[in-house]
């Protein structure tokens, strides 16, 4: 069952579109993949079981009782009585509702666990270790509040349950009622010693169907958020591909917005021709990131089309796509491989010599040579990177990849002077012949662009290049003069960095 439901989700993670999947955490899937699974595996192995041995001997024992004497059988089974009148109040809609939130704190702490330990070398490097470890600890103490809140509304219950079915207060009530029957003379005092064997048995179902409740309770959770991702539509894949002639890329009239009446780019009208470079500037929340994020095909345009090579990207296979398309984001995500498999990640028969070739392009072949072992090193075993070498080794499997469309976004965030001159080097193909689409946060790592595009609210504002769009002192002139201010000033920095969606 395990094994099906991890097959499934792969499956699924596998097709869904790489936006779906870029605004997920991943502490959020890996405890989907992980401890929602798991939370499944009791109430299947375990669950079934427990209840057949926990009923069996109860239900034969409660046979025998009640032909040796009914009426104290009946008084015998007051406490069970008392217990399951108790069950109804572990349903109640604050139970439930803090059960939601626990589970929802529970997400959030093994997040907040995977972004420390996966981004520590980074955050360490720019000096936000301190902030890092406070929202980590932010993340604890809600985990704590939730889980106090939920146990404080079981508490009561779980109380009163325990006490009924101890086997005092059972003991209690045996000898209380059988003292009744013996005096009465409805009983002999022989009779009594069975129901002093047998009757704390009588309490195991409703303990274990507690646990099993628990478990039942558990399982419906993990299953509805398993449910919620296989049921995520996947991307459309076109039953007749067509093949791209060439690597013009096109935008016509391009919509689109993460939720219904709210659109974040607005009617863009945009050609990228091959050999040339066009950069993407605008303040933030302007669309930058959706738009070249269009291209890759993290998201299909709500309206208008985006082609390549003549072709709509919703008519090519996913694999054409891919060959045709490299991207470099922001967030670089590495594998736990070795340094030479990451790099050879979409040309994986590529011989050493090409992989060091292109480390070598993208600035970060002597770095490599440093690792404890070299190109075999593993990342995040044998050693770990900076943030600038992480997106040095991106911009490496993109070089290496050779995909005639390249996409940068913000390939410049922790922009030292390697990262840079990869960037640059990135920028330009041997036979300059590549469609490059690129945000930047630095104007020297785009001065040289044959188009920069100024979005403005999810539309167009302004088009040119750079010396015309200063020559012209219009909005991007304003707002690259804004920017070098802010920067002067010391506002618009990651520590000491232009911010990335400063321009």
């Amino acid at each position: 069952m395990q094994l099906g439901f991890r097959r499934r989700l792969a499956a699924r993670l596998g097709r869904v579109p790489l936006g779906w999947l870029s605004g997920r955490r991943t502490g959020e899937l890996a405890k989907l993949a992980g401890e929602d699974v798991s939370a499944v595996h009791p109430f299947i192995a375990h669950t079934p079981g427990e209840l057949i041995s926990a009923f069996v001997v109860p239900l034969a024992s409660l046979a025998y009782l009640f032909t040796v004497d009914w009426r104290l059988t009946l008084i015998t089974l007051v406490p069970v009585l008392l217990a399951v009148a108790l069950v109804p109040l572990m349903t109640t809609s604050s139970r439930v509702r803090a059960q939601k939130e626990f589970d929802g704190a529970m997400g959030r702490i093994t997040n907040s666990v995977v972004e420390f330990v996966q981004g520590i070398a980074v955050v360490k490097a720019f000096g936000g270790g301190d902030r890092a470890l406070r929202r980590f600890g932010a993340a604890v103490d809600d985990f704590v509040t939730s889980f106090s809140r939920m146990v404080s509304a079981l508490s009561g219950v779980a109380a009163g349950m325990q006490v009924v079915l101890s086997p005092p207060f059972v003991l209690l009530t045996v000898l209380t009622g059988g003292a009744f029957r013996i005096t009465d003379g409805g009983m002999a005092p022989a009779d009594l010693l069975p129901f002093l064997l047998l009757g704390m048995g009588l309490t195991a179902p409703v303990a274990v169907l507690g646990h099993g409740f628990d478990d039942l309770q558990a399982a419906r959770r993990a299953v509805g958020r398993i449910r919620d991702v296989l049921a995520v539509p996947p991307l459309p894949e076109p039953e007749h591909p067509v093949a791209p002639r060439g690597h013009r890329v096109e935008l016509r009239d391009v919509r689109f917005g993460y939720r219904a009446g709210h659109e974040v780019l607005r009617g863009i009208d945009l050609v990228l021709e091959p050999g040339t470079v066009t950069a993407v500037v605008g303040p933030s929340g302007s669309g930058k990131s959706t738009l070249v994020r269009l291209l890759p095909r993290f998201f299909d345009p709500a309206g208008g089309s985006v082609s390549l090579g003549g072709a709509d990207l919703r008519d090519l296979a996913a694999r054409d796509l891919h060959r045709m398309v490299a991207f470099v984001f922001q967030d670089v995500r590495l594998l736990r491989a070795s340094v030479a498999d990451n790099i050879a990640l979409a040309v994986p028969d590529a011989g050493l010599d090409a992989i060091a070739d292109a480390a070598r392009r993208a600035n970060v072949h002597d770095r490599v040579l440093e690792l404890p072992r070299g190109y075999d090193t593993v990342i995040g075993e044998d050693a770990e990177l900076s943030g600038g070498e992480a997106q040095r080794i991106a911009i490496a499997r993109a070089l290496l990849a050779d995909a005639p469309v390249l996409v940068l976004d913000e390939a410049t965030a922790f922009a030292d002077p390697q990262t840079e001159l990869a960037v640059r080097r990135a920028l330009t193909a041997p036979d300059g012949d590549r469609t490059v689409l690129v945000i930047a946060h630095r104007l020297e790592t785009i001065a040289d662009a044959d188009t920069i595009v100024m979005l403005e609210d999810g539309a167009v504002a302004e088009r040119g290049t750079p010396a015309e769009l200063l020559a012209r002192d219009g909005r991007f002139a304003a707002f690259w003069r804004s920017h070098r201010a802010a920067v002067a000033g010391g506002t618009g920095t990651r520590d000491g960095a232009p911010q990335g969606d400063d321009l």
